[in-house]
């Protein structure tokens, strides 16, 4: 497994995490954290292949930001548990490893992650940083054990992967390249920038230090993947792609090396898995960062308003969910009576998922309201809910029931209104018929006259 790829492992061993707890500040002097790692590598006697047979084998890091010395190094005593061959005293000057991420308080459960495999250093094949080893020689430099190092923190607050050197046959190493990532998920609504952490630090007294580096990132998702944005440092340039809003920080690249990646504008398509890699020559290192679109819907009630409902009949309301991503959502209805309680009406007659050019979908929930067999009364408040990642939306809507015994006071004002509308037009009938039968009658007498 190489450069953080796939799962860590996490070490469940009782006896290790008690010594490593006992010993944290003593090993480091500066609150870096003895490390639970596993070793992993290929098993020795297989060839290379799609399903290559692996081992793993309990580690333990003890991490200085100083160089060890022998009075420090005495002062250690590791666990009989773990072979001494994976017994490793690295020294870590940028003290990324020192992150509280990584140092969880006394008695806790959840514990980082960590995995260490052999790296083996190589030219890169992307052309944006086959510049860093035009000479196509490998230094002297190069002939030492090195590693890959990939931890995460806890709560996701870190993601780290590191490139250590030792000298062959040593177990103190020390970390060359460090890259990392205090996001490692990332939550952002349509439309609003996005920024994927991503930094990385070069040992200054190594001989890679000052001869150029290539960042890269690449995005992942469900199998298919594409190049962001790539950046050739030693020859000041991007790569040609496709994307669009992206950026990084060029002055604080160099400055600070800062590699972090700019959204302008986040859409549904930017929803992924963002690898981003640092290149140095003959090395690597890669962390990944998690980004996800969520946007909770928007609900509308049709007919709007509701018509009144008359005992006997059904009435059918639909309740339409827009622009929400990601497409897992829960539509329900619930009924609200005069008197404030409230119960369920079920989720009604759900359709699937619409998806808009934009990315985001759309799905509608109808309900047939009988007032006889839902047992509405004089009405109430029908309220659709949709229960989303991103929260939960209500849209509600009155409903009125009329020809109910016990009337409302509503129902009782519609009722005199219509009573007086009745009266005004016989009064009207009356008063035509009445002054009609005038006319007649005076018409009649002048004839006679």
């Amino acid at each position: 497994m190489s450069h953080g790829d796939g799962v860590l492992h996490s070490n469940g061993t009782k006896t290790v995490l008690d010594y490593a707890l006992a010993q944290k500040q003593s090993a480091s002097g500066s609150g870096c954290p003895v490390l639970e790692c596993w070793f992993v590598q290929e098993k020795p006697g297989h060839g290379g292949g799609f399903s290559v047979p692996m081992s793993q084998e309990k580690s333990l890091m003890f991490i200085r930001t100083e160089a060890y010395s022998e009075e420090s190094l005495s002062a250690l005593h590791p666990p009989a548990d773990i072979s001494p061959s994976r017994i490793y005293y690295m020294t870590d000057p940028a003290g990324t490893f020192c992150s509280a991420a990584l140092n969880p308080p006394k008695g806790s459960v959840n514990k980082p992650k960590c995995e260490i495999n052999p790296f083996m250093p190589h030219a890169s094949m992307v052309r944006w940083a086959s510049a860093l080893t035009d000479s196509a020689q490998s230094p002297v430099y190069l002939q030492a054990d090195w590693f890959s190092v990939a931890a995460q923190g806890l709560d996701e607050q870190l993601t780290l992967s590191n490139i250590m050197r030792a000298p062959s046959a040593s177990k103190e190493p020390q970390v060359i390249l460090s890259v990392s990532s205090k996001t490692p998920v990332v939550r952002s609504r349509l439309g609003e920038p996005v920024l994927l952490d991503c930094g990385f630090w070069v040992d200054a007294s190594s001989p890679v230090h000052g001869s150029g580096f290539s960042v890269e990132w690449r995005y992942q998702f469900r199998g298919e993947g594409r190049l962001v944005l790539a950046y050739d440092g030693k020859n000041d340039r991007f790569a040609e792609t496709s994307e669009t809003g992206a950026d990084i920080n060029i002055t604080g690249l160099y400055e600070k090396g800062n590699a972090s990646l700019i959204l302008e504008e986040s859409q549904v398509r930017h929803s992924g898995t963002y690898i981003c890699t640092v290149y140095l020559p003959h090395l690597l290192a890669q962390v990944a960062v998690d980004l996800e679109i969520v946007e909770p819907p928007s609900l509308s009630i049709y007919p709007s308003p509701l018509p009144l409902l008359v005992p006997g009949q059904a009435l059918v309301v639909q309740c339409e969910a827009s622009g929400f991503a990601p497409h897992t959502l829960d539509l329900s209805w619930e009924f609200s009576d005069a008197d404030g309680t409230s119960r369920s009406l079920g989720q009604g007659s759900v359709t699937g998922h619409r998806q808009a050019s934009d990315g985001t979908f759309s799905q509608s929930s109808r309900l047939e309201l009988d007032s006889g067999k839902l047992g509405l009364g004089r009405g109430g408040e029908v309220t659709c809910v949709a229960k989303h990642d991103g929260g939960t939306r209500r849209a509600a809507a009155t409903l009125s029931v009329i020809g109910v015994s016990a009337p409302s006071i509503e129902d009782s004002m519609a009722m005199v209104a219509v009573a007086l509308v009745l009266y005004g037009l016989i009064k009207f009938l009356s008063w035509t018929l009445s002054s009609s039968d005038s006319s007649e009658t005076e018409s009649k007498d002048k004839k006679e006259k």
